[in-house]
């Protein structure tokens, strides 16, 4: 069976694992979603990921999650914004404030997957892949 969102996976399963408090979530890989944690690990809501190629011959995103000194996860919300069926787009000065500055949007650009800030400093606009605060 093949998936149709696969990014809307990724983030289902950095969400689920984040509720549940685990230290790491494993996730198929692909060009894509390495960049997308990848941005994550930059804007420092995960602590670290890996690429780690399994017995089978599949790559997985091993990603290790982030943790307060409380135990609460740095990841309290993350949500798909563009999807298969109604892509969602924004000009370089367009680009929405994910509460109010607080949250980062994920965009994919000209100049490769990049944080909210950084497109805004590179000037470049693009499909608005996920929030996360």
């Amino acid at each position: 069976m093949s998936m149709t969102d696969p990014v809307a996976d990724l983030l289902t399963r950095i969400r689920n694992a984040c509720q549940e408090k685990h230290e790491k979530v494993d996730v198929p890989a692909s060009r894509l979603k390495a960049n997308i944690v990848r941005v994550l690990k930059d804007e420092g809501y995960i602590k670290n990921f890996r690429l780690v190629k399994e017995d089978s011959g599949h790559v997985n995103i091993k990603i290790y999650l982030k943790y307060d000194d409380k135990g609460e996860s740095v990841i309290r919300g993350i949500r798909r914004v563009s999807k298969p069926g109604v892509r969602k787009y924004a000009g370089v000065g367009t680009i929405p404030k994910v509460l109010g500055g607080v949250g980062t949007s994920i965009l994919s650009t000209s100049k490769g997957v990049l944080a909210t800030q950084k497109a805004s400093q590179q000037k470049v606009g693009g499909e608005i892949l996920c929030e996360v605060w």
